[in-house]
């Protein structure tokens, strides 16, 4: 559930906060800690192949971490959203980067996972329903998200929908692009990269009729 505060939280209030219980980790939103509940394994595994294919490209050029916490704003407020896969660039890496702690700056790439492959069993109903952009949210929900990143000044904005098998990037400047099947996605931040969506779950060993 969210964590209710009596006023409003910074982002150092909630930083102070007790770490959560069990498997969930919690976000800043919208002055409130709320979770963002532990993927199951299809979740895990397209994460996993996403940023092998990132790391590949980028080696040397900057820094893939995938759930790490980003220090960002978010209508006037102080966001920590903590996305599945983050990239900063060698030029924009913060001098604090060697420390211990979240991203303070806003990450060249982003990178979602809306997955319909559910929850950990061990979180209730409830506590499934009260997460923030966790797996399970629909596509519409993850684009608005993909807005305030944008907004944040995030430079990229991939969101992988597993239902769809589809990725859908999202620029500052220009209309989001879906990519399925066998089309080639390649994206100007990353010179040389390029990869088709099956090629993912292909990776990432998912079949047609994984549910």
């Amino acid at each position: 559930m969210i964590l209710q505060a009596k006023n409003q939280l910074t982002l150092q209030e909630f930083l102070n906060l007790p770490p959560g219980e069990g498997d969930i980790t919690y976000e800043l939103v919208d002055g409130q800690a709320s979770p963002k509940m532990s993927p199951k394994k299809f979740h895990s595994k397209l994460t996993r192949a996403l940023l092998n294919l990132i790391e590949q490209c980028c080696e040397g050029k900057g820094e893939v971490c995938p759930e790490l916490a980003v220090a960002l704003t978010r209508r006037g407020r102080d966001w920590m959203p903590i996305p599945d896969i983050l990239y900063v660039s060698n030029e924009r890496l913060p001098l604090d980067w060697e420390q211990e702690g979240i991203c303070s700056i806003p990450p060249d790439l982003v990178i979602e996972i809306i997955s319909p492959f559910g929850f950990k069993s061990s979180q209730s109903t409830e506590t499934a329903k009260t997460a923030t952009l966790s797996p399970g949210q629909t596509f519409g929900q993850m684009a608005a998200k993909a807005k305030d990143y944008l907004d944040a000044k995030v430079l990229r904005v991939w969101v992988l929908d597993s239902k769809a098998r589809s990725i859908t990037v999202f620029y500052p400047d220009a209309a989001p692009q879906t990519y399925m099947g066998e089309e080639l996605l390649t994206d100007s931040l990353f010179e040389g990269l390029q990869f088709t969506v099956e090629q993912v779950f292909q990776k990432a060993k998912i079949p047609l009729d994984a549910q």
